[in-house]
């Protein structure tokens, strides 16, 4: 690894801050004074202004299945986050968010520029929902969520989504309940967007599970259990793809 893309993994900087450290003499490898273009190993001492560099953290990418009532940040003292679910060292934060009443997929990670990029526009990763609405919604009904709507207090419409009725449908909480099932998949993820736009429509949110975030599915993973996503996974959502990818190399990482 160059030098410089470890000092900036190490936290001291922008990549052109690093290389102006190096070249100020500040950096050492061995002993010796550093110049630009030095590749290191784990195995080397690095130094900067004598204090030694401490190797940086393992990053970490997670898929986890959220259960309802438990919150994707730690903005209420004392509340059940996902972050209680995940025993590891490393302090972790959401890619995204699930409202407390939502459950299903969710990825959790402590790489800032993994998280950026999958948060940025640009990339335009699919998020895929099953959402369980009160009552029949028309195809006419359908065809106006597929468009986009207006919602009080924005700038423009929702942007176009897939939505469509899920067949044969699973089963309801109760036989006597008249309720549809959805599969809504979208570009966007305004706050609460697709319970706004349901109650719009007339056909409010009764259950919501996301179950795909780009090529990431969440698969077989039970309520409260999580798994390491591949190296493929990680490299695909990256490159913002969001076709399947493989996932035999999961079954025995869950949790």
């Amino acid at each position: 690894m160059r030098l410089q893309k470890l000092l900036a993994q190490a936290g001291l900087g922008a990549r052109r801050k690093c290389e102006a450290l190096i070249a100020a003499g500040r950096v050492t490898v061995n002993g010796q004074v550093a110049v630009l273009g030095t590749v290191v190993s784990p195995h080397d001492e690095v130094r900067v202004d004598g204090r030694l560099l401490a190797p940086p953290e393992e990053k970490v990418y997670i898929a986890l299945h959220k259960p309802v009532g438990y919150l994707s940040d730690r903005s209420v003292a004392g509340a059940k986050t996902v972050f209680d679910l995940v025993h590891l060292p490393q302090r972790l934060f959401a890619v995204g968010r699930l409202d407390k009443d939502t459950s299903g997929l969710i990825l959790l990670t402590n790489d800032g520029a993994f998280a950026h990029r999958l948060a940025h526009p640009r990339f335009e990763h699919e998020k895929e929902y099953h959402a369980l609405v009160a009552g029949y919604p028309t195809e006419a009904t359908l065809a106006r969520w597929r468009s986009g709507v207006w919602l009080a207090g924005e700038q423009r419409p929702t942007a176009p989504a897939d939505v469509s009725v899920i067949h044969p449908q699973p089963p309801l909480p109760d036989d006597r309940m008249a309720a549809t099932w959805l599969r809504i998949v979208m570009r966007e993820g305004r706050k609460r967007q697709i319970r706004r736009v349901a109650k719009l429509l007339g056909h409010p949110v009764l259950r919501l599970m996301r179950v795909r975030f780009g090529c990431v599915t969440l698969g077989q993973l039970k309520s409260g259990q999580w798994r390491r996503l591949t190296q493929a996974e990680v490299a695909a959502l990256m490159q913002g793809r969001n076709g399947d990818v493989p996932q035999a190399s999961c079954a025995h990482d869950r949790h």
